[in-house]
């Protein structure tokens, strides 16, 4: 097992970096997204966490909530160069770093003193960047990022383990590491509402619903998770999607998150020094159907314009009158290393 493990989570990115860079915006209730009628937030200041705005609502509703609010459509570029800092930074911290997004990775803190080393990287962050990050330390991945949701915003916590004992017991369920609504309805409908009642389920029932997943569901339970920070391995492709809460017939909306992919596209590439020349897009319709579509680039690119270019335009060929969207993805593909020499290709769908 790796360890120790600090999880990082930047506070509020998108509109923290808005802030940071526009005073005027400071200690204003802040709010990133699709400005459109159909728009949706992604993401807000604490200030306008404070009116019950929420990543994922939908902007019209957080317009009812926070009218006061500043209201921005964002600027994906800049928060891309922001994260390929930040990552620099914990890339210097660790040689053992994990991305999970644009602004939020895994470091194994092996042979450090864990909680100096994590405090001087929290310092380094905010010196770097202007930016507050919450920081959880623990000896497993699970606790770690249950940790670094704490205290935000600006949050360190640090769970050892007999923190965890006392902690985990009076959680929710859904606290524990990849448990969602679906997950957690069946536990509901066992009895099964915290980690204490998770504890004292029968395992033979729990193993007849969940399959092996239920001893996974013990493991996490008690605080036990053997899996290791994994940097990323060279990918082949790499893909960002999401499926709506409520299914979608906007343009707007899906303009606003396959701009957000390119985003987070664009610097997964950039942080593993490569290129990619094919850009796909996947669409799931109410039904469930499910579309894709490829364009290959003249070029390979890193860079979030010409990913998100070639997403719309692929985006723009697919019938969307009269039809719901449920899900919506944009991948890369054909990845080369950004020093390799490449011969140019004429586009072609």
């Amino acid at each position: 097992m790796s360890g120790p493990i600090v999880h990082v989570d930047m506070d509020a990115f998108f509109a923290a970096v808005e802030q940071r860079d526009n005073p005027a915006y400071r200690g204003q209730p802040v709010i990133v997204g699709g400005l459109g009628p159909r728009g949706v937030v992604s993401t807000c200041s604490y200030e306008a966490r404070h009116f019950g705005v929420r990543s994922a609502m939908p902007m019209r509703q957080a317009r009812r909530l926070c009218p006061q609010g500043v209201f921005l459509p964002g600027d994906f570029a800049r928060y891309v160069a922001v994260s390929r800092q930040l990552h620099a930074i914990l890339g210097q911290a660790s040689a053992v770093v994990e991305p999970l997004s644009i602004d939020e990775a895994f470091l194994d803190l092996t042979g450090q003193e864990a909680v100096p080393a994590a405090r001087r990287l929290k310092a380094d962050i905010r010196e770097a960047l202007g930016l507050t990050a919450s920081i959880g330390v623990s000896y497993c991945k699970f606790l770690a990022k249950l940790a670094s949701d704490m205290e935000k915003p600006d949050g360190f916590t640090v769970i050892d383990q007999d923190r965890a004992a006392q902690l985990l017991p009076a959680l929710p369920v859904r606290a524990l590491w990849g448990i969602g609504e679906k997950t957690e309805g069946h536990l509901a409908r066992l009895g099964i509402h915290t980690v204490a009642d998770l504890r004292r389920a029968d395992r033979l029932l729990l193993r007849q619903v969940f399959g092996k997943r239920a001893g996974e569901l013990i493991d996490l339970a008690y605080g036990l998770d053997p899996r290791p920070v994994s940097p990323p391995a060279p990918a082949k492709s790499i893909s960002e999607e999401t499926t709506f809460p409520q299914d979608v017939t906007d343009w707007a909306v899906l303009e606003d998150r396959m701009r957000e992919f390119a985003a987070g596209l664009s610097a997964q590439l950039e942080r593993t020094g490569m290129r990619a020349r094919t850009v796909t897009l996947k669409l799931r319709y109410a039904d469930f159907s499910d579309v894709t579509r490829s364009l290959t680039l003249a070029a390979p690119t890193a860079a979030a314009g010409p990913i998100g270019d070639a997403g719309m335009l692929l985006l723009a060929r697919l019938p969307l009158t009269g039809r719901k969207v449920r899900l919506i993805g944009l991948g890369v593909s054909k990845l080369t290393d950004r020093n390799e020499p490449t011969q140019l290709l004429l586009p072609f769908g």
